[in-house]
Parts: C-alpha cells; structure tokens; sequence
C-alpha cells in the first residue's frame, strides 16, 4: 500500500520515557507516552506529524525510530530539561496498574507549536489524553479538519472537568474507557454512558472495554466488538493510544469512512501493542498481519447483534 492520496493525521500528545514493571519483567528507558504509541501505530498506514514536546535528554533511539517511521517531528520542540517521565507497576494478570512516579520534566510547561503550514490543514487531528488546555490550543490552531478524535483520562474528568467539556464539544470522535465513561456521566451502563456522552457533542462514542473489547456509538446505533485473544500479555500499556492509532489510519484511507471497520483495525491494532514491551510489536507488523487479526474479530463478530440506541 502506498501513502499517495492517503490523508496525513496531526497528533498531539504525550513523548515520554517509561519504567515498568511486570509479571514477567521490569524495564527501564521504554520510549513511550500516548502520541509515540499513537504515531508508531497509525504511521503503518498513513502519514503522521507529531505535535510535541521532549527535553535534551531524549535518546538518539527515539529519533531513530520516529524517522524509520517516516514520522514528521518538525514540530516536536527540544527544551532544556528532562523528557517527560513515567513509572508504572503492574498486578500479577495485568488486571490494574499502579503509578509509582510521575515527572513531568519539560513536559510541565508543554505549549504546542504548529510551525508547519501543512500540518495546521491536516484533514485528521488526535488530540492524545492531555491536558485539555492543550487539546484546545491545538484544536484553535487548526484551520479546517474533517475529523477531530480526542482522548482523556480520569485525572482531566477530576481536575478540568469543564476543559474537557469544551473538548467534548468541539471533537466529532471521543474515545473513552468505560470507568472514565461512568466516572463523566454517572451512569454505570456502556450504552446509557454512550447515549450521555453524545449529549455532549460528540457524533462518535468509542468506550473501551479493555481485555473485552469496545464499544461503538454512532447514528443511533451501537456494537460489541471483541478483543482478540492475545496468547500472552506482555505491556499493556500504550494499548488505548494504539488502538486510536489503528481507528485513525483506517479512517485516512482514501474509501468510504466506515467507523466500524476502523474501530476493528484499532482493536487488531491494540493486540499487537500488548504482545511485547513498549512499542516493539507495533513497528514490527505489517499491512497484512493486521489485515488477518480483523479478519478473525469479524468471524467473531458474525454472531453479534447490533444494539439499536
């Protein structure tokens, strides 16, 4: 497949430098944050400009990868300081994680710039699970889209609840997991939390069911799609940001916009991020790897019942 009539995704989000540690394995120095696992999935199918910040302690690996990817990053700024730090803790089925540091370093005073006429016309925009502040200077930055796609966090609903409204508002496509979706809405039902969630602005509901797949709202109706079943789970994290990656790449695709069979691309797409540590999996596969997990969701989807709203 070639990147020719193929519309180019501005992301904004996250660059960070992760430690884990795991069910089997701890790990130091992981390139990650929400728009490197992001960009890394979705520059498999269409061309990605890469909106963020890094200190001068970045590794020349990250760089490396970006540019194997084809990545722009003419708008990723280098400042004095550290790059953005995580740690994260994980029980023994993966089932939750604990945060066991967080410094923000330069990512602390993050101020997106879009030097780039072109990127300011990209036609898809993913505003990653940031600040919401931040999604909507970058959103204001843009001259016309076809779609925005934003993502959150239970922090943003905690601590800039009216921010993220705002965000609500002004993106066509929301992707949320469940507890966020309870957590913002009140309501402890998948599609009663969808329905609200539209309320809001948005046309497009993805909630995320994590190990059981998602869900998609959309033009009255809505669908299960289930995960597929992974033989061993190595990191999930970065899984939510590769999923977003898969829906997007689908949806730059010169054919018709299908919103269900992007949603299975980013399901196929998050299988593999979860398979190895940080982004490993994802710059490994190929356009037909993937095409073969979509096909097995769709076999199981055949027995699946569309959920009118």
């Amino acid at each position: 497949m070639h990147l020719k009539n193929i519309d180019s995704i501005l992301v904004v989000g996250s660059i960070a430098i992760d430690t884990l540690e795991t069910p089997n394995g701890n790990h130091k120095n992981i390139l990650g944050g929400s728009a490197t696992y992001f960009s890394v999935a979705a520059s498999l199918m269409a061309p990605i400009r890469l909106v963020g910040v890094v200190g001068k302690d970045f590794p020349s690996s990250g760089w490396k990868m970006f540019k194997s990817r084809k990545i722009n990053i003419d708008n990723v700024q280098i400042l004095n300081g550290k790059t953005f730090r995580w740690g994260g803790r994980y029980n023994h089925d993966y089932s939750t994680r604990d945060t066991l540091f967080t410094d923000l370093g330069v990512f602390d005073s993050f101020s997106p710039i879009i030097n780039d006429q072109d990127c300011s016309s990209s036609p898809l925009v993913f505003l990653g699970n940031i600040q919401p502040d931040l999604q909507l200077s970058v959103s204001s930055m843009i001259k016309s889209c076809d779609f925005v796609v934003a993502d959150t966090m239970n922090l943003w609903i905690d601590l800039a609840r009216e921010k993220l409204t705002e965000v609500f508002s002004i993106a066509n496509i929301f992707l949320i997991n469940h507890e966020e979706a309870f957590q913002y809405t009140g309501l402890d039902n998948v599609q009663d939390a969808a329905k609200k969630l539209h309320e809001a602005g948005p046309a497009v509901i993805i909630i995320k069911l994590g190990s059981k797949g998602s869900f998609l709202s959309f033009e009255n109706n809505g669908y299960f799609i289930p995960a597929f079943p992974v033989k061993k789970v190595l990191d999930p994290t970065g899984a939510g940001d590769s999923f977003a990656g898969g829906f997007m790449a689908c949806l730059a695709q010169p054919t018709k916009t299908d919103f269900l069979e992007s949603a299975i691309m980013g399901t196929a797409m998050a299988s593999f991020c979860v398979e190895c540590v940080g982004t490993q999996a994802l710059q490994k596969i190929t356009i037909n790897d993937l095409n073969k997990r979509m096909n097995i969701i769709k076999n199981k989807m055949d027995t699946a019942v569309l959920i009118s709203s």
